[in-house]
């Protein structure tokens, strides 16, 4: 019997080993990554080469997704925001394909490992930190000072402030990786439910199929709902970006 977390083992497949302590082998997740990025480039690339005073059906998907990710900064980060457009537009759209590949079958899930999401959510962290220290200096440690807060209680509320700006770092990776693999791993599950039914069934092959439908039909329910997922968690990746460079800059 297989196990269902198989799906996400590493396995390399051009060995490159420059040391024992280097390995930069070519595995299924940086396969995928470069999938990824060969899909972005030439969505892009088609896309753009020749755009169109009225846009067909992909220069609108490709209009409607910019307005999206302008409309997120503007909202959540204001017109000072603006300036790292291109980065969470990048963000938002690696997120989606990595995502939406993964929900092809027999593909590979790269945001369903936590090694990946973790490096997103620190280098986030630590970028919108830095910009937030370059913009305000140590003014900046007043975003963890609550106003209005009562003298006695500042220590205690600086402590919680100060965890709860640290654990972002790790809560933003963790969120979209749990996402990730857990809808994977539930309808690996639910497959290998319908086929064992079907050969626990033996020779009565109708009641096997019978039994076997249950759980395939509430495979393709959640696959239809992996996808809103997988587009969702794109999303909330990264308006929370964007809210955690709306603290740094404006310091709310």
């Amino acid at each position: 019997m297989f196990s269902p977390l198989e799906q996400f083992e590493i396995i390399s497949l051009i060995p490159i080993k420059l040391s024992t302590l280097f390995d930069i082998s070519l595995t299924n997740s940086s396969l995928y990554l470069l999938i990824g990025f060969v899909c972005f480039l030439f969505f892009f690339s088609s896309i753009l080469h020749q755009t169109l005073y009225v846009p067909n059906a992909w220069q609108t998907v490709l209009e409607d997704i910019y307005n999206f990710v302008v409309d997120l900064i503007n909202q959540n980060c204001g017109i000072k925001g603006q300036i790292y457009f291109k980065f969470f537009f990048t963000l938002f759209i690696f997120l989606l394909t990595c995502n939406l590949i993964g929900m092809i079958p027999y593909s590979f899930t790269v945001t369903s490992h936590i090694v990946i999401t973790l490096t997103l959510s620190i280098g986030i962290w630590i970028g919108v930190t830095i910009i937030g220290l370059a913009r305000h200096g140590f003014h900046f440690f007043h975003l963890f000072v609550p106003s209005g807060a009562p003298a006695a209680l500042l220590p205690a509320l600086v402590a919680i402030e100060l965890i709860s700006y640290f654990i972002r770092a790790i809560s933003l990776g963790v969120r979209l990786f749990a996402n990730m693999m857990a809808g994977h791993t539930l309808l690996k599950i639910m497959a290998g439910f319908s086929f064992q039914i079907y050969a626990a069934a033996g020779t009565s092959m109708l009641l096997g199929l019978i039994g076997a439908a249950i759980p395939l039909i509430m495979v393709f329910i959640i696959t239809g709902l992996e996808i809103g997922i997988a587009c969702l968690q794109a999303y909330v990746f990264t308006i929370l970006s964007i809210m955690y460079l709306n603290d740094s800059i404006n310091l709310h």
